[in-house]
């Protein structure tokens, strides 16, 4: 199949070929036709498969059919996203199509001076990509109105739901016109999912491109048993011998990522790293850098696991593994896309066989196990059990393990006070369909504090 027939406009087309594709991915051939005949809609594809232009094509085409006269516009689409690095990439692909039909969009994240955002809402737009926390600040302060909006779009909806966005993005439903079309993408499609579907979704077309929660075919996986303490020097090891020239590098916490970044630093390994305790002027720079070949390691937490698009990304490395056993897809996932082949590498210590046990189960794999010359070797058991052999003439890497991050208290308070200055009338849910609060899944402990 090719976009031509999908029944794509010759001005997406010409910039659809400018960035040198040739045929739809199967989310795109899936999603788009459903899209264009206004249905709601489901959708379960793995990460890197295409899901931003599978919602993007046909929302800028059915918008630019009908580009308002004023010049002070007002949303029709509204666009939530996790975190920032995937509000910037969205935003960047609904500003490349949109401006091929004269559409403005614009993108709402926290960690920048909202006096910007405020002054391009005022001027007008026609597409908003927000993040819910900064979105909401924008609803108390009545600089945004939502009262046009034609399209609802949740992307990485699941991770959303990990983050503990549930209520802010039920609180910014109840804003929105009731006639409008909805749609929720989402790497991995679990129950709590279905259960927000059934929340703000209209007899939606379901569809799902890929088996659930696996991991992409291009990905070749691959883990070293490897005593905790020992970590650092198997990282510093492999990215030398192997001459790892771009790798990315997951840690599980903000100060184990620091730590990890001043090692390899001190190694002679340019690095640098990237999590939510960092400004986003930073982590905008960070990222540039690691695209342009100016770092060889970027360290992230699973902040950076949604949105970062880096094309030719060759391997990723899980320094710990996560917390969540579908986070392990999402990281996995920035290296892989585009029809490429990718590289996982995971470095696992007897205290994390629990995590890759789930790991292995949601994949229904096994993943393989190497070893590497010089470090002890290491054997993962049933039943929390290892055996270690004689250490080698390597010496042990005299390090410390970070401490174990404090698991925050569930947020479990009031619900929060709806915005000062609603600016579009409340939802009456029963036009649509009679939704009942008991189905919502609930916020993940370990709630976000702040607003993103």
């Amino acid at each position: 199949m090719s976009f031509e027939s999908l029944g794509l406009c010759d001005e997406l087309l010409k910039a659809i070929s400018d960035q040198g594709y040739t045929t739809p991915t199967p989310i795109q051939t899936e999603a788009i036709p459903v899209v264009f005949e206004g249905c709601d809609l489901l959708a379960g594809a793995q990460t890197g498969t295409g899901k931003t232009a599978a919602f993007t094509l046909p929302i800028v085409q059915k918008l630019g059919e009908k580009v308002p006269q004023d010049k002070r516009r007002r949303p029709r689409v509204l666009v939530l996203v996790p975190t920032r690095e995937l509000a910037a990439q969205v935003s960047d692909q609904m500003q490349y199509f949109g401006r091929r039909l004269s559409l403005r969009s614009t993108k709402i994240y926290g960690g920048v001076n909202i006096r910007t955002q405020m002054e391009r809402l005022h001027r007008g737009v026609d597409i908003v990509v927000a993040t819910p926390g900064r979105l909401l600040d924008h609803m108390e302060k009545g600089t945004i109105n939502l009262s046009r909006i034609e399209f609802l779009v949740l992307d990485e909806a699941d991770r959303m739901l990990d983050l503990g966005f549930i209520d802010d993005i039920l609180q910014i439903a109840e804003y929105l016109p009731v006639e409008r079309q909805t749609l929720l993408f989402s790497a991995t499609y679990s129950q709590s999912i279905k259960q927000l579907a059934d929340e703000l979704l209209d007899e939606p077309r379901r569809i799902e491109v890929a088996r659930k929660n696996i991991a992409a075919d291009a990905v070749s996986q691959v883990l070293y048993a490897v005593q905790r303490k020992n970590k650092k020097d198997m990282l510093s090891d492999l990215i030398r011998t192997e001459k790892w020239t771009q790798v990315l590098v997951f840690a599980r916490t903000r100060y184990g990522a620091d730590k990890l970044t001043e090692e390899l630093l001190a190694d002679g390994i340019k690095a640098a790293a990237i999590h939510s305790n960092k400004s986003q002027s930073i982590r905008t720079r960070t990222l540039a850098e690691f695209k342009q070949g100016e770092l060889r390691v970027l360290v992230a937490t699973d902040v950076a696991a949604r949105g970062l698009d880096i094309q030719g990304l060759p391997r990723v490395v899980n320094y710990d593994l996560p917390q969540v056993a579908e986070d392990y897809v999402h990281r996995i996932g920035r290296t892989g896309r585009a029809g490429e082949n990718g590289e996982a590498i995971s470095l696992v210590c007897p205290e994390e066989q629990p995590l890759l046990k789930a790991i292995e189960a949601l994949l229904k794999q096994v993943i393989p196990q190497k070893t590497l010359s010089g470090f002890p070797k290491v054997e993962l058991k049933g039943g929390g059990r290892v055996k270690v052999s004689q250490a080698t003439n390597r010496p042990a890497s005299s390090r410390k393990a970070p401490g174990k991050s404090k698991k925050a208290a569930t947020k479990a308070g009031k619900p929060k006070s709806k915005p000062g200055k609603p600016l579009a009338a409340k939802k009456n849910t029963s036009t649509r369909r009679n939704k009942v609060s008991t189905g919502r899944p609930a916020p993940k402990t370990g709630r976000r504090g702040g607003r993103s």
